[in-house]
């Protein structure tokens, strides 16, 4: 974390965290939350799964991403320093089919995509990797692990291409459970060319592609022959080239878990004899209103479809964090409603805190209530980021600070304040969404003149005309701002 980032006109002061060695994360293989442990007590090696760059990621896509932020924020919140690095697959055989198909070089048609995937992240806060490697980038890597493979017996050569032969590997598939005995028999006389396999399809998978009329002009000519590079070892060569030959954590979503990771896996730790990642996280699915989304059925939506719609991006990041990443989330655009009340409950407590000018003195400790919820916080994210009972834990102090707003005093506000965006550090919707507000807010006071239409409102109210008095209120509202009259004056909202 850094220190002395600047709020308004408030200072953040870095404090003492303690390290996250009480973070337990769920286990795919034992079934069971574990106790994380960094291989470097200070730094977190951290790779997630990127976008196939071949068409707009939808929503559903997009929760991978904004939950590799939550953890990357929370690792780095908890003390540690965090080297994320997240791939881009410009290569494979959707990129290429898609190229072709519109007349495109595969650099143009890749980048058009990945621009747009860039714009979402930018959209929805999500901060960008250290590293954001393209496989077309880096196909010496992947060449030389392939010859590493084939010198230690674990690949095979056939018909222009290599394989990885998983019958010698003997803890194929432990990701997900697989038994040898599920394992199709002579896996290694039924090669398969493509990048994906339906998943109850168990043989031999490609690491090097050889060239077929197809893909057109997309080949290397390498030390393998002409072609190019297999989907699964994109990723394990870009990884380790970043993180090295075993990292603390590999992300993505859970339809990659079988067979892209149990096949990064394999080749991977193949090729080095060490294990590949230490803790695996998979985010569950996101299905509309009970569906599946998928193209025939017409539930297909990207980020532009939201904001189209008339909903903040930022909406989005809320519905996916409050939603536990494990968990099938099934979301309706009904939901909008419960969170933008959410979204709403943020940003007007924050205000409310900014109209705090008391300055006497009371016996509220509110060092000691923050305490008590950053540890409740912080408990409930180390549970494998139970952001449920976060949330919970939040709602129950801007409760808390509620119920003494009328006597708090201007240094325990600034302190108030200080502690939801420590807590934003996290979150990361806290303080954009309070932004935007305000910058909404500013541009309808300044258009409306409302300071004025306020001061002649209450000049009425003093004189009993309230006909005049409705007539200011009118005048404000026709520029989406109401007035709220609190004790510590009127405060000019947005409608």
């Amino acid at each position: 974390m850094s220190s002395g980032l600047l709020w308004g006109p408030f200072i953040f002061t870095e404090k003492n965290y303690t390290m996250a060695n009480m973070l337990k994360i769920y286990d795919p293989i034992s079934k069971e939350n574990k106790e994380f442990e960094a291989i470097d007590p200070e730094k977190v090696g951290m790779y997630g799964c990127g976008p196939t760059v071949y068409n707009y990621v939808h929503i559903g896509n997009l929760r991978a991403y904004v939950f590799n932020d939550l953890l990357k924020r929370y690792l780095r919140y908890s003390g540690y320093e965090v080297q994320h690095v997240m791939n881009v697959t410009d290569v494979d055989d959707k990129t290429i089919k898609g190229s072709i198909k519109a007349q495109e070089s595969l650099k143009t048609f890749t980048e058009k995509y990945l621009a747009a995937f860039l714009e979402d992240l930018e959209k929805l806060n999500i901060e960008l990797p250290d590293v954001m490697p393209k496989a077309t980038d880096h196909i010496e890597e992947m060449v030389a692990l392939t010859e590493l493979l084939l010198e230690k017996g674990y690949a095979y050569k056939a018909d222009g291409s290599v394989y990885f032969r998983i019958a010698k590997f003997p803890n194929y598939g432990k990701l997900v459970g697989l038994e040898k005995q599920e394992l199709k028999e002579n896996a290694e006389g039924r090669l398969s060319n493509a990048d994906e396999y339906e998943k109850e399809e168990s043989n031999d998978f490609v690491l090097w592609k050889g060239y077929r009329e197809e893909d057109g002009d997309v080949y290397w000519e390498t030390r393998l022959g002409k072609g190019r590079p297999g989907w699964h070892i994109e990723c394990s060569a870009m990884a380790m080239k970043y993180l090295g030959e075993t990292f603390d954590i590999h992300c993505g979503g859970v339809d990659l878990m079988f067979p892209h990771h149990v096949n990064e896996i394999a080749q991977s730790e193949a090729a080095t004899g060490k294990p590949f990642a230490n803790y695996w996280m998979h985010n569950a699915h996101v299905i509309l209103s009970g569906q599946k989304m998928s193209k025939s059925v017409g539930n297909v939506y990207g980020l532009r479809d939201i904001i189209e719609k008339g909903y903040n991006p930022l909406l989005w990041r809320i519905a996916l964090l409050k939603a536990h990443y494990r968990t099938t989330m099934d979301f309706s655009f009904d939901d909008f409603v419960e969170v933008k009340a959410i979204a709403d409950r943020f940003v007007q407590f924050m205000l409310t805190i900014d109209t705090v000018t008391n300055i006497e003195y009371n016996d509220i400790d509110m060092e000691a209530v923050i305490t008590e919820h950053r540890g409740a916080f912080i408990e409930a994210m180390d549970d494998d980021f139970n952001v449920s009972s976060a949330f919970a834990a939040i709602f129950d102090f801007m409760n808390e600070v509620n119920k003494s707003m009328d006597i708090i005093n201007t240094e325990q506000a600034k302190d108030v304040k200080v502690f939801m965006f420590e807590l934003d550090e996290v979150l990361g919707f806290i303080e954009p969404l309070y932004d935007q507000y305000r910058i909404e807010l500013t541009k309808k006071i300044d258009e409306a003149q409302a300071d004025t239409l306020v001061a002649k409102r209450n000049e009425a109210r003093k004189a009993g005309d309230y006909a005049k008095a409705d007539e200011m209120r009118d005048k404000l509202a026709a520029h989406g701002l109401v007035v709220d009259d609190t004790a510590q004056g009127p405060i000019i909202k947005l409608k």
